[in-house]
């Protein structure tokens, strides 16, 4: 499984991209769209809505189950994918490239207390022993 070293993480297996424009953009990773399977439905926060850290603030759910999405740091989602609602299963064909929201955060140092690429890694390795 590749784990895209440009990439943030969380330890709730959400990844977050950030732009050149001080945004964030954030998904789910390869590794929870694995442990769901087949995606069948995804709710997304509405753009303009304030989230803070580790806030549930969307769902995907799948064949199997239903899981919560953590906001990685706080923020206003300034846009939702609109792809996702009439294809969730875009997550399981690319889970990074299938991005869930974007965010302004309230504070860009908080990008700092995510996981860097080695670390999720690593999180991973401990979850399977």
């Amino acid at each position: 499984m590749s784990i895209p070293t440009h990439l943030k993480y969380t330890k709730s297996h959400e990844w977050v991209k950030p732009e050149e424009d001080g945004t964030v953009t954030i998904g789910i990773t390869h590794h929870a769209q694995e442990l769901l399977g087949d995606m069948v439905f995804v709710e997304l926060p509405q753009t303009g809505r304030k989230l803070e850290k580790k806030e549930e603030c969307a769902v995907v759910e799948s064949v199997k189950a239903a899981a919560d999405v953590y906001a990685p740091i706080g923020g206003e989602a300034i846009a939702a994918n609109p792809d996702l609602e009439s294809e969730p299963e875009k997550i399981n064909e690319d889970a990074y490239s299938a991005w869930l929201f974007k965010l302004k955060p309230d504070n860009a140092s908080d990008l700092d207390d995510l996981l860097s690429a080695a670390d999720y890694e690593k999180l991973l390795e401990n979850e399977d022993h």
